[in-house]
């Protein structure tokens, strides 16, 4: 009975080697002891966020483990990336840290800087492989002959950079720079003989060149301390990060994660100047707006009242993604507004429960017209309108205006319910949120 028992406790025992030997083979086992040094001594670090209790970490749990084997095969030891895991149940802060608000989680960091997108691609060996293939590869584009600077893609922004060598501590940091911003901007680096015109002796410059063909923005050049990389990151990312962001199939899911709803053009392909205009018109009228709240209500005089109110309209236009979008590839949300082709341009709100269209695209050119069309959203006129027409204290020059919201008058003044459908058309873009066929949400969980 006694040598029986030993071994069953021998078989147990190496089952349990065996299976521990899987868990911690493959990707490396972060947590709080060491992490921050695997981030800091490591270009880029790919990371799974996972909890044991959910299936679908479970099942991407070995695919992980092969996909960082093939990449220790294929880069060998020398390379300048690591594959990570990190169980947060064990590890609860470093979730917290990291935001994670889903199972699993597949997020980079790059040169200790923690990437704005997470991973939504293919969750295989391979595609995690080809991802790190490009993800590692230099961000720079060389160019030897000065016209090549002339012949940019006029609808991406550009960091061009004219440096005397480079091998210098100035080119580094752009490079690094390059690295973490490669997905918002296109770097470009001349070196030596080839730019000696183009900047002081002895001083290496960068100019940032805008996306000339969809915004007015002026170029601009780097008048900070190239040698500080702080200092040029954090001006290199402002320029390339634009207000007003295109939403595309790739990036809709993030950006939908965000929660915030989405104040959208959607144009014609080629319509490059209502593009121009709507970037403008969100520049003059709902960011500015921000600016004039502080120069005005900052002072103490200023009652908490009306600075309350102040403060909300401001935070109120803060909440909101400014996009554009391609209306023949977003066909759908064109449908459910009950518009086609030949109505673009136009705008609209996806609140992420209802969608709002601006009555009329020509009359975001009047000042205020876009930022009332934004308060009327979080008051809940919007919503209130569609149902019962326009509130009594509502004007229009538009003397169809009252025929086209088909109120009914009956005879005592009192509004009832329009002759619509029961709610305003339902968010289209909410569908392109993270798949609960792919992830644990937590929020699901507990």
């Amino acid at each position: 009975m006694r040598r029986n028992s030993e071994a069953f406790g021998l078989i147990a025992f190496m089952v349990l080697g065996f299976s521990v030997s899987l868990i911690d083979s493959g990707a490396v086992v972060l947590n709080s002891g060491n992490v921050d040094k695997v981030l800091a001594e490591n270009e880029f670090v790919f990371i799974n966020f996972y909890a044991d209790w959910c299936r679908f970490s479970n099942m991407l749990s070995p695919v992980w483990d092969e996909f960082a084997e093939k990449a220790e095969a294929e880069f060998g030891p020398n390379k300048n990336f690591v594959i990570g895991k990190i169980d947060c149940d064990k590890e609860s802060s470093l979730g917290t840290r990291f935001h994670i608000t889903k199972y699993p989680t597949l997020k980079y960091v790059r040169n200790g800087v923690l990437a704005k997108r997470e991973y939504r691609g293919q969750r295989s060996a391979e595609a995690f492989v080809n991802f790190i293939r490009d993800q590692t590869k230099d961000a720079m584009q060389e160019f030897t002959v000065l016209k090549d600077v002339d012949e940019l893609d006029s609808k991406k922004r550009h960091l061009i950079g004219y440096f005397q060598k480079k091998d210098s501590k100035e080119y580094e940091n752009y490079r690094r720079t390059a690295a973490n911003l490669k997905d918002d901007c296109e770097f470009h680096a001349g070196f030596g003989e080839v730019v000696d015109k183009m900047h002081p002796p002895g001083q290496s410059i960068v100019a940032f060149r805008t996306n000339k063909a969809r915004s007015n923005e002026d170029d601009e050049v780097f008048r900070g301390n190239l040698h500080s990389y702080d200092e040029f990151s954090i001006w290199a990312a402002d320029k390339c990060t634009p207000l007003v962001r295109e939403i595309t199939f790739e990036n809709a899911e993030e950006l939908t994660e965000e929660g915030l709803p989405f104040l959208i053009l959607l144009h014609a392909p080629e319509d490059n100047e209502s593009i121009k205009r709507f970037t403008e018109i969100v520049q003059r009228d709902l960011m500015e707006d921000k600016r004039e709240y502080l120069r005005r209500f900052s002072s103490p005089m200023i009652s908490r009242s009306i600075k309350n109110v102040h403060t909300r309209i401001s935070s109120n236009l803060e909440n909101v993604n400014f996009l554009i979008a391609d209306g023949v590839k977003f066909a759908h949300p064109l449908h459910h507004l009950g518009k086609a082709k030949s109505d673009l341009p136009l705008i609209a709100i996806d609140s992420f429960r209802h969608m709002y269209l601006f009555p009329k695209y020509e009359d975001m050119e009047i000042p205020g017209k876009l930022k009332q069309f934004l308060q009327d959203l979080y008051s809940g006129k919007l919503h209130r309108e569609f149902h019962y027409g326009p509130d009594k204290d509502t004007s229009s020059d538009d003397p169809s205006a009252a025929q086209q919201q088909n109120e009914v008058n009956t005879g005592n003044h009192d509004r009832v319910k329009r002759d619509q459908p029961k709610s305003p058309p339902p968010s289209q873009f909410q569908h392109l949120g993270p798949s609960k066929n792919r992830y644990t949400l937590l929020h699901d969980e507990f």
